[in-house]
């Protein structure tokens, strides 16, 4: 199975600089290319560019610019015009598939933090010694890196990545061959309900409270946010103020404190479960589409008016949505489901919190509440997420009958 391993950097004042550097050029190979693509479209010729002809001028390129291109890892500058191609590739799928195109975007600053390395060995080295506690990695122009490895990596290296976030770097190794780690069986299954009041409800009536990561931070991050809107962006063309980029720095500090929370969550979460139970059934959530807005409705009598949409209880909720970290907890429980030899059954979520089940019955009156579940045929009653999640396993159930 393949795996990916996350490490913070701990490199010198040189070696952030030379990152730094790093990401700056590559982000300019990536605004070029992207600008090369676009002229070529615009040209009456209409000139098609591909990743072939474009990789194909790296050497030229490397060779007349030496001082910002020259001394970066040639298979990490084809990497990142690869990471274009793909930007295109999906453009064109979007297209064809009628969806919204979001034509590819030249990337700031800001907007461009990782550089990829193809290859462990090329252009990177991971110092690999299993128990020397001074890790490093070598990057090319950059140096012997210092890591803070905090675990072993396990399997073959396969690509290395070196990422920023905020003022902190990190290494990303994807990692090829790694061991199973299978747990004993247990002989238990279990329906999982996602949700707000609770982040999840097992077919069991266990309730996992929901953290609320973003709600608690709220108020620091909107005192963050006022304070960054108080100083001007720039003073001239290509500056930043000091005061800017300090409030933007805690700005950006408490996102990331944000999302760390959320993700050590959703791992503890995750392998609490993954240890309980040998089958895991939750709903095939569409995440993209419940956090949709609502769109508009004319009134044809008045122009320019509309009716009411609910459009701001939608916003309020799809802000829980996005603080529970639905997606980002599905991902790690497959993860860490196949890691250790469990069984992850995806079902649809239609109706699973308006069906009895004890009798069948589908009805929307059956969910009186938001947490209240009364089935108008039979009068069973019960938690309304403990209800879904029954509901969830009993499809679970049906699946993997049709699989045997």
């Amino acid at each position: 199975m393949r795996r990916s391993y996350k490490f913070l950097l701990r490199p010198t004042g040189r070696q952030a600089g030379a990152l730094a550097a790093m990401l700056a050029d590559h982000r300019s190979l990536y605004n070029g290319a992207l600008q090369e693509r676009r002229d070529a479209y615009t040209h009456p010729s209409k000139t098609k560019i591909r990743y072939g002809s474009q990789s194909a001028q790296l050497s030229g390129i490397r060779s007349f610019d030496p001082e910002r291109q020259g001394r970066w890892s040639f298979s990490s500058q084809q990497a990142t015009l690869r990471r274009l191609n793909r930007s295109f590739e999906a453009f064109f799928r979007r297209v064809q598939a009628g969806e919204k195109p979001g034509y590819p975007r030249f990337k700031g600053a800001g907007h461009f933090d990782t550089v990829e390395f193809p290859r462990d060995g090329d252009g990177c080295r991971w110092d690999s010694a299993p128990h020397d506690p001074l890790t490093r990695v070598r990057f090319q122009g950059v140096g012997h890196v210092r890591v803070h490895r905090h675990r072993p990596v396990r399997g073959r290296v396969k690509t290395v990545s070196v990422k920023r976030e905020g003022k902190r770097w990190f290494v990303v190794l994807s990692c090829d061959d790694v061991p199973a780690e299978l747990l004993p069986p247990t002989g238990a299954v279990a329906g999982i309900d996602m949700g707000i009041a609770h982040f999840a409800t097992t077919s069991d009536g266990e309730h996992v409270p929901n953290p609320r990561c973003g709600r608690k931070n709220a108020e620091a991050l909107a005192h963050a946010q006022r304070e960054l809107d108080r100083f001007p962006k720039r003073l001239k063309a290509g500056t930043r103020t000091k005061k800017h980029r300090r409030a933007a720095g805690k700005v950006a500090k408490l996102h990331a404190k944000i999302s760390r929370q959320r993700v050590d969550h959703a791992h503890k979460t995750a392998l609490a479960i993954v240890r309980s139970f040998d089958v895991i059934a939750h709903e095939k959530l569409r995440i993209t589409n419940m956090v949709r807005a609502p769109k508009a409705r004319p009134v044809p009598e008045r122009e320019g008016v509309c009716r009411a949409s609910g459009a701001a209880a939608k916003a309020a909720l799809n802000r829980s949505i996005h603080d529970a970290g639905w997606g980002c907890f599905l991902g790690i429980l497959a993860h860490k489901a196949e890691r250790a030899g469990r069984v992850v059954i995806p079902v649809s979520p239609r109706n699973t919190s308006r069906t009895c089940p004890e009798c069948g019955h589908v009805s929307g009156e059956n969910r009186v509440t938001q947490a209240k579940f009364e089935c108008v045929a039979c009068g069973f009653a019960a938690n309304a997420d403990h209800v879904g999640a029954l509901n969830i396993l009993h499809r679970a159930g049906l699946a993997l009958c049709v699989a045997t």
